[in-house]
């Protein structure tokens, strides 16, 4: 598979990563519904068998459900994987209501508990999850660099930050990379951001480049209906009207695009996220093996022109269906 360096670090990752947080399952506030642990272990497998390097978890992906699944699977493959994980989400173990915290004791803590989840002694990429409360990332991105100096952490990165809070916390400590939202229909990150991280040689790791698996052809309407109440997606507003048709619509031709190239439509979406050499991997969920195996097929794809103006025609007939 294609690999690009991360950031100012030694890390050479796999165009596509593995997304660890549908795993998490559901039964909490951003849940993807049920799934299957031993199923979520062989997923992960098949990701690491075909050749992708690096995972991407959360402690609040099912609320240390899918750090402790990461570090099952990864027991005895840890040594040749990039592993990712974050802080700032906590939850009440008996509500298992989620709040904000990045207090040094809070990260702190978080990042020993992490350690224990996923079976290792050392994570080589740690995010703030979000830069929430904003008065205190200077404290959490504090905390982190002694975690760096203590050997608990390789690297330290940043996810959902702007500019501005990038230029805070990186006089206190470089920054490695920043984990934004990318998609055909995310495409905030464009005008400041990709270049801002361009300029300042930040490694970009761009998150849900299928949103949430609209741009794979294969949700329907009837499907996106008939989505599990503890589904997070059923409050998303790409899932409703009026984006819904437009999104579906969108989705249709890619399928088709894709099929003349013999891809599928979710691989094309994260061929597109890829396109720009400022974007160094994108991190795509899979809940199922064979989802792993086909994700891969999206790296070292590079889209031709004609085949870029095609998406660029269909990504400005959904904008004026949208105004």
């Amino acid at each position: 598979m294609e690999k690009r360096r991360l950031g100012n670090s030694d890390l050479m990752v796999t165009t596509v990563g593995l997304g660890a947080w549908a795993i998490g399952g559901g039964e909490y506030a951003f849940g993807w519904g049920s799934q299957d642990d031993r199923n979520s272990i062989r997923t992960i497998h098949a990701a690491l068998d075909g050749g992708i390097n690096w995972v991407d978890t959360a402690p609040v992906y099912g609320l240390g459900r899918s750090e402790t699944v990461v570090g099952e699977a990864l027991k005895n493959r840890r040594s040749s994987v990039i592993l990712s994980t974050k802080c700032g989400l906590v939850w009440d173990p008996e509500t298992r209501k989620i709040s904000n915290n990045l207090s040094k004791k809070s990260v702190t803590a978080e990042c020993e508990a992490s350690l224990k989840r996923l079976q290792t002694d050392m994570i080589d990429l740690y995010h703030i999850h979000w830069p929430v409360p904003d008065e205190s990332i200077e404290e959490a991105w504090e905390a982190i660099s002694r975690l760096i100096e203590k050997g608990s952490i390789r690297y330290a990165a940043v996810s959902n930050f702007s500019p501005s809070q990038m230029d805070r916390v990186s006089k206190i400590h470089e920054i490695t990379s920043l984990q934004p939202p990318y998609s055909m229909i995310e495409r905030g990150i464009e005008q400041e951001i990709i270049p801002y991280c361009r300029d300042h040689s930040i490694g970009l790791t761009v998150y849900s480049p299928m949103q949430a698996g609209l741009l794979t052809g294969k949700l329907t309407r009837e499907r996106i209906e008939g989505l599990p109440d503890d589904d997070w997606r059923k409050k998303s507003s790409h899932m409703r009207e009026p984006a819904l048709s437009a999104n579906l619509e969108l989705a249709e031709t890619l399928s088709s695009l894709a099929a003349d190239y013999g891809k599928t439509a979710g691989q094309l979406a994260v061929a597109w996220a890829l396109r720009d050499p400022a974007v160094t991997t994108a991190i795509v969920g899979a809940r199922r093996p064979e989802q792993a195996q086909q994700n891969i097929g999206a790296s070292g794809w590079k889209l031709d022109e004609d085949l870029a103006e095609k998406i660029d025609q269909a990504l400005a007939r959904r904008e004026k269906q949208l105004k």
